[in-house]
């Protein structure tokens, strides 16, 4: 594959779980729909680090970790955010954090995240374009 279509295949996986989120959170699953929020930036970031780098997607989900190989220029906000959602990731999957992590993300909680997730998103998409 050239890297246009690995571009093409990231951003395209990453509108489908965007609709899974979307999906999840307006069914009441909100600790899922973060989870799937942060498959969403992780795809687009992926996207970017190949359209940028050109390099091997990293075996990795640390958000900004990814942005950083990337060279994408964050502002300390977009730092922090990218570090909370990854915690989405961890506490979604595993039994320990799971119960509790279904109790933080109540509605408000979540509802905060996805917006944020989706500014992050329109964003990301932009960039990727340029």
């Amino acid at each position: 594959m050239i890297k246009d279509e690995i571009v093409r295949y990231w951003v395209k996986s990453s509108s489908q779980d965007y609709r899974v989120m979307e999906s999840l959170f307006n069914n009441g699953h909100y600790g899922w729909s973060l989870f799937i929020g942060h498959l969403v930036l992780e795809k687009l970031l992926k996207a970017y680090l190949i359209k940028k780098k050109g390099v091997d997607v990293p075996y990795t989900h640390q958000l900004l970790k990814i942005a950083q190989m990337a060279g994408l220029t964050l502002n300390e906000d977009q730092e922090n955010f990218l570090l909370e959602v990854t915690t989405f990731n961890i506490q979604a999957r595993y039994p320990d954090y799971k119960q509790r992590f279904q109790k933080k993300a109540a509605r408000s909680f979540t509802e905060k995240y996805i917006l944020k997730i989706k500014e992050f998103r329109r964003w990301l998409l932009k960039e990727i374009k340029k």
